[in-house]
C-alpha cells in the first residue's frame, strides 16, 4: 500500500525539522508513539477534524515508498486504514510542501493531490 501519503503540519515546527534534519512527529505525534499521516483521500477529512480554522499550516508529501516497514497502515476511524510511521521521517522522502490557506469560509483548501 503505500505511494504518496499526506502529513498537515504548523509551519514554524516543519522549519524546525527541516532545520533538524529529520521530523520527530507533532504534539499528538510524539504522545501516540507514531507519526500520523493520512492518503490523499484521508487528508481534507483529517483536516476538518484535527485542524479546523487553523492557518498558518502546511500539506507535506512524502513518498511512503521510501519509508520502509516502519511504515504501517493501522485501522483507525470508521476502520479505515491510516498510515502511521514507527520512527522519524527522513527529509529525503519528501516530495513536496504547501501552504493550506484557509477559505473565506474557514475550510482548507486543498491543491490537487496524487494518491
Amino acid at each position: 500500500m503505500s505511494g504518496i501519503i499526506y502529513k498537515i503540519v504548523p509551519t514554524s515546527l516543519w522549519r524546525n525539522a527541516q532545520a533538524a534534519g529529520t521530523f520527530e512527529g507533532a504534539p499528538v505525534d510524539l504522545a501516540d508513539g507514531f507519526i500520523h499521516f493520512s492518503t490523499a483521500d484521508q487528508v481534507a477529512e483529517t483536516a476538518r477534524r484535527h485542524f479546523a480554522g487553523q492557518d498558518d499550516l502546511l500539506l507535506v508529501g512524502i513518498d511512503g515508498d521510501r519509508l520502509g516497514e516502519a511504515l504501517v497502515y493501522e485501522t483507525s476511524r470508521g476502520g479505515a486504514l491510516f498510515p502511521h510511521l514507527y520512527g522519524p521521517l527522513p527529509m529525503t522522502a519528501v516530495l513536496s510542501e504547501q501552504a493550506l490557506p484557509l477559505s473565506p469560509d474557514g475550510r482548507h483548501l486543498f491543491p490537487e493531490l496524487e494518491a
